[in-house]
C-alpha cells in the first residue's frame, strides 16, 4: 500500500474503530437500560469516575475543542480569561456548592429530570411545566455542536458540510437510541480519554510559540491583544465582560439538564466527593484546548471564519508530512467525539424531559415502563429532525447563535436551583418562578433590544438581578408571613 493510499484510507479506518467501539459500548448500555428511569438517569450503579468524565465531557464538547478557541484567535488573552480562567471557577464553585444538596433531595424524591426536581422541590406543577418549556432552549446548543461536528467531518473526509452534518446526526441519534444514559456514559468515558490526549498534546505541541514569554509573545499580535482587557473588542473589553460575566453566566451553566442532573447518576455523598475531582481535574486539562486560539494566531494563519480556527491550525500545522496527516486524522475524529459526548447528553436529557415533564402530567394513566421507554426513543427523533432543519444553514457565529438561547436558560434557572439547594426552609414557589421569568428576560431585553453584544453580559446582568429580586423577596416573604415558613411540603424539603 502506498504512503497516500495510506493517508486516504486510515481516517476511514480510524473513524470506522470509533463508531464500532461506540455502538459496541451502546449495547453494553441497551442491556442495562429498561425503563424511562434507566434511560434517563440510570440506576445509580455508576462509578463515580466514570461519571465525573462524563460530566468534564459534556460540560467541554465541541465549544472547549472547536468554538471557543475561535473567541481567542481574534479577542486575545481576554477571551481566554474569559472562557479558561473565570469559566473554570465558575464550573467548580457551582459544581462543589449545589451537588451534594441537589442529589439528596433529587434521590429522595426519585427525580429524572431538572424540572421534576423543581416540581418536587417548590411543590408546583405549573412551575414545573415552565422550566419544562424554557428547558427546550438547549435545542440551541444542540445546533452548535452539530454544526462543529460537521465542520470536522467535512474536512477529514473531503465531503460536503450538509453530508457530513447527515452522517454526525445519524450516528449520534443511533447510539443514544440504544442506550440512554449508559450509553452516553460509557461513550463518554471513551471520548474523555481522547479528548484528555488531544488537549494535552496540542498545547504541549505549539508551546513553541511562547519561546519570547506567554505575555511578550501576545503582544507581538498587537497591544490589545495582549491586553486582559482589549478595548477594541465588543465582547471582551471590562472587567465584568471578561471576568464577571463568565463566572457568573458558567456557574448558571452548570443548572442545564445534561450537566447537574448527573448528581442524580451517583449512590452517595462519598461518590460525589470522586465525582467532583474527577470532573474538575478533567475539565482543567480540556481547557488547555484554548491555546489553539493562540497558536493560530501567532502563527500567522489568516483564518476568515472564526469557528474553524482549529480545524485549519491543526491541517496547516500536522498536515506536510506522512505522520502528521495520520495524526491529524486522529485528533480530528477525537474532536468529533468532544463534540458527541455533550450533544449525547443534550439528547438524553431532552428526551425524557418532554416525555416525563411534558407528556405523562397530563396522562391519566401512567404508561408502564417499555411503553416510556419507547416514547422517550420517539422525541429523540423529533428533537433530532428540529435540530437538523436549524443547523442546515447555521448562522454565522454558531457561537453566539447557541449562547443567546443556552445563556437565557441558564439566568432563568440559577435562583430556583441555587435557593432550593441552599436554603433550609420552604421557599415560595411564586418568588422561584418570578426570578427565573424575570433571569430569562432581562437577559433577551439586553442582548436583543439594548444592543449587549456578549450575551454572557446580558446574561451575567439578569442573573444578578433575579437574585436581588429572589433574596428581597424572600426576606420580605419570611418577615411579613412568619407563620408560613412550614406550609411547604414536607417531601420538598431539604436539611444540609
Amino acid at each position: 500500500m502506498s504512503a497516500e493510499t495510506m493517508v486516504s484510507a486510515f481516517p476511514f479506518i480510524l473513524m470506522a474503530l470509533y463508531v464500532a467501539l461506540t455502538y459496541w459500548l451502546s449495547f453494553l448500555g441497551m442491556r442495562k437500560t429498561r425503563g424511562l428511569a434507566g434511560f434517563s438517569i440510570g440506576n445509580r450503579d455508576m462509578n463515580p469516575v466514570l461519571v465525573g468524565l462524563t460530566m468534564a465531557s459534556s460540560i467541554a464538547s465541541t465549544a472547549t475543542f472547536v468554538i471557543n478557541p475561535g473567541f481567542v484567535y481574534t479577542h486575545g488573552l481576554s477571551a481566554w480569561l474569559h472562557y479558561g480562567v473565570a469559566a473554570t471557577l465558575g464550573i467548580a464553585a457551582a459544581l462543589l456548592l449545589l451537588c451534594k444538596g441537589f442529589r439528596r433531595i433529587g434521590a429522595a424524591n426519585a427525580v429524572l429530570t431538572i424540572p421534576h426536581w423543581i416540581r418536587e422541590r417548590y411543590g408546583s406543577r405549573m412551575l414545573a411545566l415552565f422550566f419544562a418549556l424554557i428547558n427546550l432552549l438547549s435545542i440551541s446548543f444542540v445546533v452548535l455542536i452539530l454544526v462543529g461536528c460537521a465542520i470536522l467531518c467535512s474536512q477529514l473526509f473531503g465531503i460536503p458540510r450538509q453530508l457530513a452534518l447527515t452522517l454526525v446526526l445519524l450516528f449520534v441519534f443511533s447510539y443514544v437510541l440504544l442506550g440512554g444514559t449508559y450509553a452516553h456514559a460509557y461513550t463518554n468515558t471513551f471520548q474523555s480519554i481522547l479528548m484528555i490526549a488531544i488537549a494535552v498534546v496540542l498545547f504541549v505541541g505549539g508551546l513553541k510559540y511562547f519561546d519570547g514569554g506567554f505575555l511578550n509573545a501576545l503582544g507581538t499580535v498587537s497591544p490589545e491583544y495582549g491586553a486582559p482587557f482589549n478595548a477594541q473588542s465588543p465582547l471582551y473589553h471590562d472587567f465584568f465582560s471578561v471576568l464577571g460575566s463568565s463566572f457568573l453566566i458558567t456557574f448558571a451553566l452548570m443548572m442545564q439538564p445534561h450537566i447537574l442532573t448527573k448528581a442524580l447518576y451517583l449512590k452517595n455523598d462519598r461518590d460525589v466527593n470522586r465525582f467532583l475531582v474527577t470532573t474538575i481535574v478533567a475539565g482543567v486539562i480540556f481547557s488547555l484546548m484554548l491555546f489553539v486560539g493562540f497558536y493560530a494566531r501567532l502563527s500567522g494563519l489568516e483564518i476568515a471564519e472564526q469557528d474553524r480556527v482549529v480545524a485549519t491550525y491543526i491541517g496547516a500545522e500536522m498536515g506536510g508530512t506522512l505522520g502528521g496527516r495520520l495524526f491529524l486524522a486522529f485528533i480530528t475524529v477525537a474532536l468529533l467525539a468532544a463534540g458527541m459526548s455533550t450533544l449525547d447528553g443534550i439528547l438524553v436529557a431532552l428526551s425524557a424531559m418532554v416525555v416525563n415533564d411534558l407528556y405523562l402530567p397530563f396522562r391519566r394513566e401512567k404508561p408502564d415502563e417499555k411503553s416510556g421507554l419507547a416514547l422517550s426513543r420517539w422525541v429523540l427523533v423529533g428533537v433530532g429532525l428540529i435540530a437538523f432543519a436549524l443547523a442546515w444553514d447555521p448562522p454565522r457565529l454558531v457561537g453566539l447563535f447557541a449562547q443567546k438561547g443556552v445563556y437565557g436558560l441558564a439566568a432563568a434557572s440559577v435562583v430556583p436551583i441555587v435557593f432550593g439547594v441552599l436554603s433550609s426552609k420552604p421557599v415560595p414557589a411564586w418568588i422561584a418562578g418570578c426570578a427565573a421569568a424575570l433571569g430569562i428576560g432581562v437577559h433577551l431585553l439586553l442582548h436583543l433590544g439594548l444592543g449587549f453584544a456578549n450575551p454572557s453580559v446580558s446574561a451575567g446582568y439578569a442573573i444578578i438581578t433575579a437574585f436581588v429580586f429572589a433574596s428581597v423577596c424572600l426576606i420580605g416573604h419570611r418577615v411579613l408571613f412568619p407563620a408560613n415558613e412550614d406550609s411547604a411540603p414536607a417531601r420538598a424539603t431539604f436539611q444540609p
